[in-house]
């Protein structure tokens, strides 16, 4: 399918690897201006941003105002916010082992970073009667996991926000849908700090193993490739789903067993 998105801009959180690295090149390569935001410069994003038709800042989106710096550059008018940031931590101590620290670190960034951005970027959408909101979600606000239980308890969070949210800004024009991974290829599974790894730790079992048995758990017997989730939220922000709002794709393997 050809998606043609040259004269819109989007906003991009959590856009320097993982699934965000791959919806920016997919933005920028069907002709949107990006701009995008991370705590850090990955490589990758450094050469996409050498093109000026993506825009890179260093921003920490758990900070309550981070989110609305990152939509201000984008100037009056976002087409497309792809609320994508997020982060999973393993508790392999359980319930017990969660602090309201890590509580509130898991719910700014999982969840209230999505709902500053949405913020600050609804009231021109609002003003120019259109606009699309993707939210990546996630399984676990369906299957919820005590590995990673303050993460589950956010994501459900927001997949309950962006669900309400669709039916008070759909009579405006705009949509808001959300994309609800399983375990993906990227660094929060499979990176060194990772939740493989920390299983991995806190188990004794190899990474490699660790990862194997996640991905025995879908039908189809391996992670999502960021690529493919990339693909999905590109439809979603694009005319071709014109008439798709409130709604959860589910990309996971067939993990959940359930319909």
């Amino acid at each position: 399918m050809d998606i043609n998105l040259a004269g819109r801009t989007a906003v991009v959180t959590g856009g320097s690897k993982g699934i965000g690295l791959a919806v920016v090149r997919q933005l920028a390569a069907s002709g949107a201006h990006v701009i995008t935001g991370a705590k850090s410069l990955s490589p990758e994003i450094e050469a996409l941003a050498q093109d000026k038709q993506v825009i890179f800042a260093e921003t920490d989106l758990a900070d309550p105002e981070g989110p609305a710096r990152l939509v201000s550059m984008a100037g009056d008018r976002v087409h497309i916010l792809i609320n994508n940031v997020g982060n999973a931590r393993v508790r392999p101590g359980g319930f017990l082992s969660i602090t309201d620290d890590d509580w509130v670190t898991s719910l700014a960034l999982n969840l209230m970073a999505a709902v500053r951005a949405t913020r600050a970027a609804l009231p021109g959408m609002l003003a120019a009667g259109s606009g699309a909101i993707v939210m990546t979600c996630s399984v676990n606000a369906r299957l919820p996991d005590p590995a990673v239980l303050d993460y589950s308890a956010a994501k459900a969070g927001l997949a309950a926000f962006a669900k309400a949210l669709s039916k008070e800004v759909g009579p405006h024009g705009i949509r808001v849908n959300t994309v609800s991974p399983g375990p993906v290829a990227t660094d929060l599974w499979l990176g060194s700090d990772g939740v493989a790894a920390t299983v991995s730790h806190a188990t004794g079992v190899e990474p490699g193993d660790v990862e194997r048995q996640a991905a025995a758990g879908s039908v189809t017997g391996r992670f999502s490739q960021p690529s493919e989730v990339a693909d999905l939220i590109l439809y979603l922000a694009s005319d071709q789903a014109a008439n798709i709002t409130g709604a959860d794709f589910i990309i996971d393997g067939g993990l959940i067993p359930t319909w």
